[in-house]
């Protein structure tokens, strides 16, 4: 099981209260999914930013010290960073339905 999948099911152990206050209330599963996701996005994108810095410097750094090597080009962190973000929002998501069902 992944981390992220693991927190969040441990996350919704401890919302599912709120989760059953919320749908008797009359919320949607959508409006239920938009609350938790927010959530998750913003601590992924905090991060997404830190860790893209220090990937960027340590990887610049360590490819410095071979003969044949490749440029770091600059699309390499948005690109991991979108492949990232998308695995996070639909890991989250299907927890969040299993938990809004």
């Amino acid at each position: 099981m992944s981390g992220t999948s693991w927190t969040f099911s441990h996350v919704a152990e401890q919302k599912t209260k709120e989760i059953g206050i919320r749908k008797v209330l009359g919320a949607s599963t959508f409006s239920i999914l938009n609350v938790i996701n927010r959530e998750f996005i913003a601590i992924v994108s905090i991060s997404i930013v830190i860790g893209s810095g220090l990937g960027y410097w340590f990887m610049s750094d360590w490819l410095e010290g071979y003969a044949y090597r490749i440029d770091f080009e600059w699309w390499f962190i948005p690109l991991a960073a979108i492949v990232i973000l998308g695995i996070a929002l639909l890991t989250v998501t299907t927890q969040s339905i299993k938990a809004a069902s």
